[in-house]
């Protein structure tokens, strides 16, 4: 018995290692196969198939069946003896799984297609969510209504998307796309939001009227206390309020009002935590005797969508429109907001993302869900109060169960919202949605051959369109899609794109004075009038007076926002008989007009010198092609033809 028993051992053994050996030489080929094209090798232990190949149906699953982790999952799972795949045949490598070789058979081809189109591609979108923090529940029903994949531990191979629940430095990324934009946290801080919507005020003050007047402190204290003292002067029966927001607060952390400027409490953590002191808005529409958007300290909870505290704004929608309102009418002004505001965000987002994703170095694209604070008037003007850089994408409130005693429950409300958002914002920046769609559409065309239309009839029917099984979308592009309109409004854009050109160093998002010597003389802006000395004392005031205004003082040197404030000096003394925003526009044509004669200059160079020759010489001063002269200092602006100009209508002083 002994050595009957030790000889079934031994075979048994024997047989477990030699199909371990396979099994583990197919893994490795399947991996490396992956690592080469860059998508999942499909279930561990199982060769890649080849296309053409009809994937055996999967035995039933059974509590002697565990999962197998896939292939580039850091999570690892149990794995399956071996000893049970012993009796399951492999198909020969020349042979299709019908027994049918390869390069033959048409019909063992078609199946195969038709397997692949089942799916509407090749693969599924691969989304790893293992620092998605509170908002991982919403996600994870989003990704499953897309019968998308997910990676709750993360992924040795790369994902296609990642969510971060705070910001974008949650985990070093070098491809893919992620949920944060490098920066956006702290441009939608109370203080720096502030000082970019004032910088378009001031530029466009009819058109950024949507933003209520603000002061930061304890920097403008001063100056808020001088211009409210002018009003009261001119009109002693004028009664404000003013509302006062810590600059990193959130949930009414630290927020008051007061009535006069002397009531601000500058004591205490005022200096080394800021605040804004913004008009108070008293005459907003009101819902049920209730203000929008405004935490109580009585919230009621409720699962129907159109009543409670939290409520649903296509209800809040129904409801002004029984009473009369053109709801067209409001939406439209509240996604002009949005476009605007995107607007004045966008130039500080750009330094923002070329200091953390240089040009030339591997790095994601960015996406990001915003939560935009918006109180409708009474005259049905919506006004922005804040912009949240993490909105909450919980899907469950706190439950009070008995005194003291809390429990987070699932909210009805929430997951209704919350959850559209997600899959919706998932959809729209789908890595594969073209491949999915080009897909889709080949297979509605009438094919030639009758074999073909076999298979477009198997394949081909209308309800298989990829996204057949969701609802409709509920998010649509409103920027950059609608901000064609807006885009004389991108004047700081253009600054800041000035701005990024003379950094010099990658990475760095502060101007120093051999950048801005560069800018003023590349530009040509030096004159008899404004001397390089005069220039060097304009970069250190100005550089000199922000820096004292930030807490970060790790790197020296001119901010975008310093920068701007310089940009405009020198266009207020060049244009000096034009509207601030026209000075501004003319100061910034004849800089780009500048850089491009020079960009053309150095191209021609560069042509010259590896053509093995001499640059053909210009007779203009500037040295660039004969048809880009200027006249002056007045710069030509490019029409429809290549070297076809006409002369702006400014004159320049």
């Amino acid at each position: 018995m002994r050595r009957g028993s030790s000889e079934r051992e031994l075979a048994v053994q024997w047989e477990v290692e030699a199909v371990a050996a396979a099994k583990a030489e197919a893994e490795a080929k399947a991996q490396a196969t992956a690592e080469q094209i860059g998508v999942d090798a499909g279930a561990a232990g199982e060769p890649e198939r080849k296309a053409g190949e009809e994937q055996p149906s999967a035995p039933a699953p059974g509590p002697e069946q565990p999962c197998a982790a896939e292939e580039g999952d850091a999570l690892v799972l149990p794995r399956m003896p071996p000893a049970l795949h012993a009796h399951q045949p492999k198909p020969a490598r020349d042979l299709c799984p019908h027994g049918k070789p390869r390069s033959k058979g048409p019909s063992c081809k078609r199946s195969g297609v038709r397997r692949s189109d089942e799916h509407g591609s090749q693969r599924p979108v691969t989304v790893d969510s293992s620092k998605a923090r509170t908002s991982l529940d919403a996600l994870k029903i989003s990704i499953r209504q897309l019968k998308w994949k997910e990676f709750p531990f993360g992924r040795r191979l790369p994902c296609d998307i990642y969510w971060h629940g705070v910001s974008f430095h949650d985990n070093d990324i070098l491809s893919g796309q992620v949920n944060k934009f490098p920066g956006m946290t702290e441009m939608v801080r109370k203080v720096t939001l502030s000082r970019a919507v004032r910088i378009m005020q001031n530029l466009f003050p009819e058109e950024y009227n949507f933003y209520p007047r603000s002061w930061i402190l304890p920097d403008e204290f001063q100056l808020f206390v001088t211009q409210v003292r002018m009003v009261k002067d001119g009109n002693p029966s004028w009664k404000p309020t003013f509302i006062v927001k810590p600059d990193g607060g959130c949930q009414g952390d630290g927020i008051y009002l007061i009535k006069d400027p002397s009531d601000i409490r500058l004591t205490g953590t005022l200096q080394s935590r800021p605040a804004v002191v913004q008009e108070y808005i008293c005459k907003p529409l009101l819902i049920d005797k209730l203000k929008f958007d405004i935490r109580l300290s009585n919230f009621i909870h409720s699962d129907s969508a159109s009543t409670g505290s939290k409520r649903t704004f296509s209800s809040i929608l129904c409801k002004l429109s029984s009473k009369g309102v053109d709801i067209k009418k409001v939406w439209s002004d509240i996604i002009s907001l949005v476009i605007k505001t995107v607007i004045a965000l966008t130039p500080e987002l750009k330094v923002f993302y070329q200091s953390d994703i240089p040009t030339g170095r591997p790095g994601p694209t960015c996406f990001q869900i915003l939560g935009f604070d918006i109180l409708l008037m009474k005259n049905l003007k919506p006004m922005l109060l804040e912009v949240n850089a993490n909105p909450s994408m919980r899907i469950e409130h706190e439950c009070e169960l008995s005194p003291g005693v809390f429990e987070n429950v699932p909210s009805l409300v929430d997951e209704e919202v919350k959850v559209a958002v997600i899959r919706d914002t998932l959809r729209l920046i789908d890595p594969l949605k073209k491949k999915k769609e080009n897909r889709y559409q080949q297979l509605q065309k009438p094919l030639a051959g009758k074999e073909d239309s076999l298979d477009s009839e198997l394949t081909g029917a209308p309800d298989s369109s990829p996204e057949a099984h969701l609802p409709s979308i509920c998010l649509k592009q409103v920027f950059p899609k609608y901000a064609k309109q807006f885009n004389y409004l991108r004047l700081v854009d253009r600054m800041a794109n000035l701005f990024i050109r003379f950094l010099g160093i990658k990475g760095t998002m502060k101007l120093g004075p051999t950048g801005f010597r560069t800018f003023i003389r590349n530009c040509k802006l030096s004159s008899s009038s404004l001397s390089m000395a005069a220039v060097d004392i304009l970069y250190i005031d100005i550089t000199r007076r922000w820096n004292s205004m930030t807490l970060d003082q790790r790197d020296s040197g001119m901010c975008l926002q310093a920068f701007v404030e310089a940009f405009f000096f020198l266009a207020q003394r060049k244009f000096k008989m034009l509207p601030l925003h026209e000075q501004v526009a003319s100061l910034i044509d004849l800089c780009e007009y500048h850089l491009s004669l020079l960009d053309e200059k150095r191209l021609l160079c560069s042509r010259g010198g590896s053509a093995g020759g001499r640059t053909p010489q210009s007779s203009s001063p500037q040295g660039a092609c004969p048809a880009a002269q200027p006249v002056g200092d007045h710069p030509p602006l490019r029409t429809n033809g290549a070297n076809k100009f006409s002369y702006p209508r400014h004159t320049l002083s």
